[in-house]
């Protein structure tokens, strides 16, 4: 993979602009925009970019750093899903716990934003608090956005409870948007400045990136990222009148800086130190980019992943038209075809051959995936494996130089699995997944060294293309997530079995 961008670099910068931040208040509290933790799409669109940059540069910091966790109650009570790990939100938190604990970061507390006595809500309240977690809950702001007066009152902020922080650094962090993070920096603000002390707030941002063009494929790519919110980047008119700097940002954050500096000026009783929602962020990104053309082909790739992503997603019911009709406007305005993807059409190929070979009448599954240096190989479904587990199989014997011919599984391993999903589970669908093929591999290259050739070889498949010709099972996109390989499918169901799908 070619590199675009330099990640220590932007490590620097944002440290650096972090702590300047810190240095005019006696406490910051830093709003994180996106994902914290596995950014995957930063990584996507930026080669070189390390998907755990934000949790590394805040290990950094760990002295000076504690966190905040909000969630929206009404994301547990329909059980929202965390896309990228296929989670619910509130299992993300506990996630996200574990992780900033491994990262040496103190997790202050979790906070449950618009409360109102939800059920399922209460039943997480519980599960944490009985774990050790200190737990807030905050209902919805009297008077937001509009009424200033009351927003800014005991009724508004000074309803919720005051979270007693001790570092000069508080992220405000969450599973996903939507989930009241500014609504609890600025509660934390109020109580702040009641209680006679100087608390700032800021953004740690990532995209859209400000200082790229508008219709950069990098920005255009957040755009489609972010379709289901139907996120428009514009142009920043405030930080453009301030500064006369062009400067790129969202139509949410555009939309609401009026009202945001109203509120904070309320609060302080001074006027705004930030003339722009821009410069309420703290985002190096484009300063890391090292090579446009690679930052750009990347970005492009990524808006035809995201076509196919949105279009499974729509077939599942998970979106609405609009959305799906969204990103794929996006892929004309960059004149992108599903085609440029490679491995898409020796995907199909391969598909159209087994259904005419076959005589089938449903699509044929089958997965193409491309290597490193470029040569595609193919896998089909059967009864004993499905399509993502033969082309993983198939890929690992490539490059181990193991010929087609010759088993890596023995049959000895393989009928006891089957078995045991045919007959003692019952299960109607015996053919193996990705993940078991594996599981049965490894216990193969224990005493054949092949199997163990092919084994080392799987490291090899890290940051690889994939795409299938069905929607993949949730078990498969986990294994090839874990695998580290990018995977895309079309938005066709293996059969027409309901349940099984």
């Amino acid at each position: 993979m070619r590199i675009g961008f330099d990640h220590k670099k932007y490590l620097e910068e944002q440290s650096k602009f972090i702590l300047e931040r810190v240095n005019d208040y006696d406490k910051l509290y830093l709003e994180f925009g996106g994902k914290l933790l596995c950014d995957l799409h930063a990584k996507r669109v930026l080669p070189g970019f390390d998907p755990n940059a934000k949790i590394k540069l805040l290990h950094k910091l760990k002295e000076k750093v504690e966190v905040i966790i909000c969630v929206y109650a009404g994301d547990i009570e329909r059980n929202k899903i965390r896309g990228d790990f296929g989670i619910t939100y509130d299992l993300d938190v506990l996630r996200l716990i574990d992780e900033f604990r491994f990262y040496e970061l103190d997790v202050n507390s979790v906070v449950i934003t618009r409360y109102d006595n939800q059920p399922s809500a209460k039943v997480f309240i519980n599960k944490l608090e009985r774990r050790g977690i200190k737990v807030y809950t905050h209902s919805s702001t009297k008077g937001y956005p509009t009424d200033v007066d009351i927003i800014v009152s005991d009724e508004g902020y000074g309803q919720n409870p005051y979270i007693e922080t001790t570092k000069p650094i508080v992220v405000v962090t969450a599973p996903g948007p939507g989930s009241g993070k500014l609504a609890t920096c600025l509660s934390q603000l109020y109580h702040e400045h009641k209680l006679g002390k100087v608390a700032g707030y800021s953004k740690f941002e990532t995209f859209p990136v400000w200082n790229v063009p508008l219709k950069h494929p990098l920005n255009i790519a957040y755009e489609a990222a972010t379709a289901d919110l139907k996120d428009v980047n514009m142009i920043d008119s405030f930080h453009f009148d301030a500064y006369n700097e062009i400067a790129v940002n969202y139509n949410r954050d555009i939309e609401t800086f009026p009202v945001l500096r109203r509120i904070i000026e309320k609060i302080t009783g001074e006027e705004s130190v930030y003339k722009s929602p821009t410069d309420m962020g703290v985002n190096r990104v484009g300063f890391g980019i090292t090579d446009d053309e690679v930052v750009k082909e990347a970005s492009k790739q990524e808006i035809i992943r995201r076509y196919f992503k949105t279009g499974c997603e729509y077939k599942k019911g998970y979106v609405d038209l609009d959305t799906f009709q969204r990103v794929a406007l996006i892929m004309e305005e960059l004149n992108l075809k599903v085609e440029d993807r490679k491995v898409v059409v020796p995907a199909r190929e391969r598909s159209a051959r087994l259904k005419q070979e076959e005589n089938r009448t449903e699509q044929a599954p089958a997965v193409a995936l491309e290597l490193e240096d470029g040569t595609i190989v193919t896998g089909k479904g059967s009864e004993i494996m499905d399509a993502s587990a033969a082309v993983i199989l198939n890929s690992i014997k490539h490059l181990a130089k193991i010929t087609d011919e010759i088993h890596l599984i023995s049959p000895v391993i393989l009928e006891p699995i089957i078995n045991l999903k045919s007959k003692t589970f019952v299960s109607k669908k015996v053919a193996l997944t990705c993940e078991e093929i594996l599981l049965a591999l490894s216990i193969c290259a224990a005493t054949n060294t092949m199997a163990a050739a092919a084994m080392e070889k799987l490291a090899e498949l890290r940051g690889c293309q994939a795409h299938s010709t069905t929607i993949l099972s949730t078990s498969d996109e986990q294994t090839f997530r874990k695998l580290g390989i990018d995977v895309t499918s079309d938005p066709e169901y293996p059969s027409s079995s309901l349940f099984y799908n």
